[in-house]
């Protein structure tokens, strides 16, 4: 099928309230400056729920691009440094100049999108400007929202990766949604938090910004692959042992994902070489002090598991998974502050630089969004039908996203086209997941 998105409007978005002058440079954390120059891109897709062919008269689509830019207008007054530029890697110069907002019109129904969904089509509803990977010097926020012929409607936020995380993203989002309904409900907006930079503060060694990602040379492919609850519950089952005997969902799908992938990589080498997994992981509650869930920024870390063995056994990886969580607790949770942030969060890039360059292993990296209330952000219509990150394809790389019911997970997994052609033949991994099936079903 073929997808033709046409222009509309294009416009910036300002805050509702200029930012008061002693806000108007604003630090960035240490973590931040460590992120590569791409925006995070989400697509949330709402279905038109009216009897009608559109959207009723008192939802047309005049009336949602009003609401729409008048809640991020006043959102963007809460969460000013997003209507800022960065400047020279170390701080954001929140001069209000806003977040880019582009409407579209689409030539097909949503259901069309949602009946086999593949990444390729996810990039119509996001700006264009995402393509060039750069988030440095442009605006650090751009929206899209996209109309359907039956009246649904995307809405595509991309965010840069230097000033927000997979929480913060979804927080902002969160806040934006409820700020649409402020007129609706007593339900107080979430406010944002910005003490990290107080606590871990940025350096003047990475003013020089980390390069732009680029793509692999090697052709990837990426698939979606689908593990709803009753299947992740007998997953967990088989994935328990007397050291972990409750795995988390995401401990299970990411241990089986990583099985298969290795099993792959051993096939194709014709040898047994070690395999690391990393794991991004939200530390905002596992320092101590801990930080607050509205915290803005990026409060991340990786964190790494590894196996050697011949024989590969589903809860042998979940318990390595554990014990890399457990060693963030027993190693970091107290050091990230002040100078001594600096002091270990550089020797932790070098020892990641270590591995990310090493030939002699099989590497996988793992992203997890599940938890995080992106299918509650209701603008004025209904919740979202379904929600998804439109990833950069990156080779090994896997995100792992709730379903919309909150207990199923939806893996968009990237390896290269000759390692996905046996990776989607696993028989272990059919056992427990589906290859892209229908959003409905």
């Amino acid at each position: 099928m073929e997808i033709k998105v046409e222009m509309i409007n294009r416009e910036a978005i300002k805050p509702s309230s200029p930012t008061p002058h002693h806000l108007r440079c604003f630090d960035l954390c240490l973590l931040d400056q460590l992120q590569p120059q791409v925006y995070i891109p989400l697509v949330l897709f709402y279905s038109n729920n009216s009897d009608g062919s559109s959207f009723p008269d008192h939802f047309e689509a005049a009336d949602i691009s009003h609401r729409l830019k008048t809640s991020l207008s006043e959102t963007l007054s809460l969460f000013y440094p997003l209507s800022g530029r960065i400047k020279d890697n170390v701080s954001i110069e929140c001069n209000d100049v806003g977040a880019d907002y582009l409407e579209a019109r689409v030539n097909c129904r949503l259901s069309d999108i949602l009946e086999q969904p593949e990444q390729k089509m996810l990039y119509h509803f996001l700006p264009k400007e995402i393509e060039s990977l750069q988030a440095s010097t442009e605006r650090l926020v751009l929206v899209q929202v996209s109309f359907f012929e039956c009246g649904g409607m995307a809405i595509g936020v991309c965010v840069s990766h230097r000033v927000v995380d997979a929480a913060a993203t979804s927080m902002f989002i969160h806040s934006w949604a409820g700020m649409a309904l402020e007129a609706f409900t007593d339900e107080a907006v979430l406010l944002p938090e910005f003490s990290a930079a107080s606590r871990i503060p940025p350096r003047i060694e990475y003013k020089v910004a980390a390069p732009a990602m680029s793509l692999v040379n090697e052709t990837t492919v990426t698939r979606r692959c689908v593990f709803d609850a009753s299947k992740i519950a007998s997953l967990k089952a088989k994935a328990a042992s007397a050291r972990v005997a409750q795995p988390t969902r995401v401990e299970a799908v990411s241990s089986l994902i990583w099985k298969c992938a290795i099993t792959v990589s051993r096939s194709k080498r014709g040898s047994i070489v070690p395999s690391t997994l990393t794991q991004m992981m939200n530390i905002r509650g596992k320092l101590v002090p801990s930080f607050p869930k509205n915290a803005f920024g990026n409060l991340v870390w990786s964190f790494g598991a590894q196996t050697a063995e011949a024989e590969i056994h589903l809860d042998s990886l979940v318990i390595e998974l554990r014990k890399g969580k457990e060693a963030f607790s027993e190693d970091y949770a107290t050091k990230l502050h002040g100078n001594e942030a600096f002091s270990v969060i550089s020797q932790h890039v070098k020892q990641f630089g270590k591995l990310l360059a090493s030939k002699d292993m099989h590497q996988i990296c793992f992203s997890s969004w599940c938890r995080y209330p992106l299918y509650e952000a209701d603008f004025g219509w209904g919740k979202p039908t379904w929600v998804t990150l439109a990833s950069l394809v990156f080779k090994n790389v896997v995100v792992l996203m709730d379903t919309r019911d909150g207990s199923g997970i939806e893996a968009w997994i990237t390896l290269s086209e000759e390692d996905m052609a046996l990776f989607e033949h696993e028989k272990e991994l059919l056992e427990f997941a589906s290859f892209n099936p229908s959003v409905h079903s």
